[in-house]
């Protein structure tokens, strides 16, 4: 088959999918509570009860992660969420103000599109299904071609699993065939009212310049300060225990430390211990030169590699049981490789003066491609936190491994596989998504004031005339000054 005929094929599937889909959703969204509660519980069962396949086939198909960890998010994507959102008012009436007398009624948005990554497929997809059903919302997915066959197996899953208990047919589909030409057709089709993006800088703005609603969350670069008052050997262990989460492959994960000139050997030596490697500066660059291709995107070949792999392909020999690779940088830009987003076993490694050159660089660094998502600090000092909660981000992780904090395993966030960045981000949210940022919300409001006769307020000629209502005449300004030469008159008369 040639690429014309696959292409064709493609945007007919996707043409199918999306009208299927569709048609699914409109009874979807006469279901009620007990209904939807039902069909997601059935969700997570199989999500729970294909959990390991799942993390399997999609180490098998991409090469990134660990199974075990992918395990982990499958299971979080779906038991842990249905917790989290079980009491979630998404359907009726939502809310009664008796006071203002404002009746909210939670409508679904329709038909979702959901752009899936490589790096985080099958979980990805189950949180997606899970929270497009709770707010009655049917999805399509869109998959990343390096792992499709997990994503397609993933969607399937969730689809069979709703179906049977209840959902009407086609209420999750999947491209099978994807192409550039498929993913343009679902995002810019008729039936889809919304779309949920997680992926590349690239993949996040064609959502955005689709002409629909979006909700998309691009790359973190997220910088871990390391404070003078810092538990050492905890903050060590949560950088380490994050970086090594499924082999870095979250957009939350740690990508720079940062420690202050005080405790710089005390922190190096805990790392040591604890297994990371410090590279030589010509280590460094010969490892830089493997994580990149053209420019600073990440090569799809060392993304979610264990630090033996990375060592390995660049020609370099570090101790037996090394977890993480650390490079020493300057500064922050094109001439310091380290300083982007790497999505593997990589961390970039700072010294600074004191807690303002900190600032600064978390700064720089955030600006290098992660502004508007996430934040790291170690620290015993609350003041300190709250100097740090200034910074061009919408989530400060505290005393925590960034990975799990941002997606709301270690932490009281939302759980959630996309975690908005905001307008400085250029992302149309700040929050970590769920079901509630899928429904619109209808206002039936009562009237409270009476309106029924013109009170506006009538002016003076005088006034009206002069544009403003503090003006004063001259006239009228003469007749005070005289009236005040009067008065002071009699005062002395007496």
């Amino acid at each position: 088959m040639d690429n014309f005929d696959y292409d064709l094929q493609s945007v007919q599937e996707t043409r199918n999918l999306a009208r299927q889909a569709k048609l699914a959703q409109t009874q979807l969204a006469k279901f009620n509570s007990e209904q939807i509660d039902k069909i997601i519980r059935n969700m997570v069962k199989v999500a729970g009860e294909n959990a390991a396949s799942l993390a399997k086939l999609a180490v098998e198909e991409t090469g990134f992660g660990k199974v075990e960890d992918k395990i982990f998010k499958n299971n979080f994507a779906s038991a842990e969420l249905y917790e989290f959102i079980k009491p979630m008012q998404t359907i009726g009436i939502i809310k009664d103000d008796k006071v203002n007398r404002i009746i909210e009624i939670a409508e679904p948005v329709g038909l979702l599109m959901g752009i899936i990554p490589s790096t985080n497929p099958t979980s990805t997809a189950i949180y997606k299904s899970i929270i497009a059903i709770k707010s009655r919302n049917g999805i399509v997915f869109s998959p990343h071609p390096a792992a499709l066959k997990c994503t397609l197996q993933a969607a399937r899953l969730m689809n069979d699993a709703a179906v049977a208990a209840g959902a009407p047919a086609n209420i999750i589909g999947c491209i099978s065939k994807p192409s550039k030409d498929s993913t343009n057709e679902l995002m810019k089709c008729d039936e889809v009212a919304m779309i949920i993006a997680t992926g590349g800088s690239a993949m996040v703005k064609a959502a955005y310049s689709a002409g629909k609603p979006a909700l998309g969350v691009g790359p973190g670069n997220v910088p871990a300060y390391i404070e003078r008052t810092a538990d050492i050997p905890k903050a060590v262990k949560n950088i380490m225990a994050s970086k090594t989460f499924d082999n870095g492959t979250i957009c939350a994960s740690e990508q720079s430390v940062i420690v202050e000139e005080c405790m710089r050997d005390q922190v190096m030596e805990e790392f040591r211990r604890q297994g990371g490697y410090f590279m030589t500066p010509a280590e460094t660059n010969l490892v830089a030169a493997k994580l990149f291709v053209g420019g600073f995107a990440m090569s799809g070949k060392m993304v979610g590699r264990s630090a033996a792999v990375i060592a390995d392909s660049a020609g370099i020999a570090i101790p037996p049981g090394t977890k993480v690779l650390l490079g020493e940088q300057q500064g922050v830009g094109k001439e310091y490789p380290l300083s982007y987003e790497k999505l593997t076993t990589v961390l970039a490694f700072y010294t600074v003066k004191d807690w303002q050159e900190a600032c600064e660089l978390c700064i720089k660094l955030l600006n290098n491609g992660g502004v508007g998502h996430s934040l790291s600090i170690h620290t015993e000092n609350h003041e300190m936190v709250m100097k740090f909660a200034e910074k061009p981000v919408f989530r400060i992780l505290v005393n925590t491994p960034s990975t799990h904090g941002g997606v709301g395993a270690s932490t009281g966030l939302s759980p959630s596989f996309t975690l908005g960045c905001g307008t400085w981000g250029g992302s149309a949210t700040s929050d970590n998504v769920t079901p509630m940022h899928l429904i619109n919300i209808k206002r039936v409001a009562y009237g409270i004031k009476d309106f029924s006769e013109n009170t506006t307020p009538s002016y003076s000629a005088s006034v009206a005339q002069s544009g403003s209502p503090s003006a004063i005449s001259d006239d009228q300004i003469m007749n005070v000054v005289n009236e005040v030469i009067l008065l002071l008159k009699k005062r002395g008369d007496n």
